[in-house]
């Protein structure tokens, strides 16, 4: 069962939200008619297969900073939108490049930048470190230089000759908190997706984008921070859904076979809803 949490907007928009919402949580069918991304034990063989162009690119963040990302194109003959994809705690692995190979498959450029480039030994980035040393290197990131960074990922993406001028954003655990941080800090983002993130403590003002959220039911270190975001974006008559997914964990769409089906349900409904969301606020 999914929960959308209420926001106050204007009538037709509620309304709008809601049937969106409903209809997505009565169609389990949804997932068979719409791939969805790999989770952590299928990742690498999904990229493996895939039939989409993906490389590994180095793009300038400014002031000489080089920033290594994964950029997959999608398979069409006109510009394309472009989605930020943000990783977790645990870097830039082969889960976070199969998920912006599935976003391709969507119809979308999808640019997966390295957050710990230049930070790893010999000025590596998350392939150089040791697996108990990236989640303390991520947390010793400074925000600003994150947020630099992941613009300088959006204009790189919307610069290249197969791209449109539309950017989107989307973030899980550490990443879903950086998709709203990123949300407050750059008024030119199109549209932003937290997963399982918590909401920033202040800036809602400075939102431009509106915000789909999308929480596991039993995941509430970061379900709590899930109303000072509604009341603060319905105050200022804001977009922000939020729908939490029950009895799902935290990091439902990498651990998909978890919580006795909860987080394989909610990917069913988490990811068409993520898609429609972007073909509604970036096109396709």
């Amino acid at each position: 069962m999914v929960r959308t949490l209420p926001l106050r907007h204007p009538p037709w928009v509620a309304a709008a939200v809601a049937a969106a919402t409903l209809a997505i949580a009565a169609a389990p069918s949804t997932a068979a008619s719409q791939a969805l991304p790999a989770d952590n034990n299928t990742a690498l063989e999904r990229l493996e297969s895939s039939p989409r162009h993906g490389e590994w690119v180095t793009y300038d963040a400014g002031g000489g900073d080089r920033v290594e990302a994964w950029v997959v194109y999608p398979e069409r003959s006109d510009a394309a939108p472009v989605v930020i994809v943000i990783h977790d705690i645990g870097g830039l692995g082969d889960w976070v490049r199969s998920v912006a190979d599935q976003l391709a498959a969507e119809g979308y450029i999808a640019i997966a930048p390295d957050l710990l480039s230049g930070k790893g030994p010999g000025g590596g980035g998350t392939r150089s470190l040791e697996q108990q040393a990236i989640g303390t290197a991520i947390r010793d990131l400074d925000r600003g230089d994150i947020n630099r960074r992941l613009r300088a990922a959006g204009e790189y993406a919307m610069a290249l000759p197969a791209a449109a001028d539309r950017v989107g954003v989307v973030g899980y655990c550490w990443g879903g908190s950086s998709s709203w941080l990123l949300a407050v800090d750059w008024a030119d983002l199109d549209a932003a997706v937290v997963y399982y993130g918590t909401s920033p403590e202040s800036g809602y003002d400075r939102i431009q984008a509106p915000v789909l959220g999308l929480y596991g039911g039993a995941d509430n270190r970061v379900n709590a921070t899930i109303p000072a975001a509604r009341e603060a974006l319905g105050a200022l008559g804001k977009f922000y859904e939020a729908n939490v997914y029950e009895g799902a964990g935290h990091g439902f769409l990498r651990s998909q076979p978890g919580q006795e089906g909860a987080n394989m349900r909610a990917t069913e409904q988490a990811w068409p809803r993520t898609v429609a969301f972007f073909r509604e606020h970036l096109g396709r």
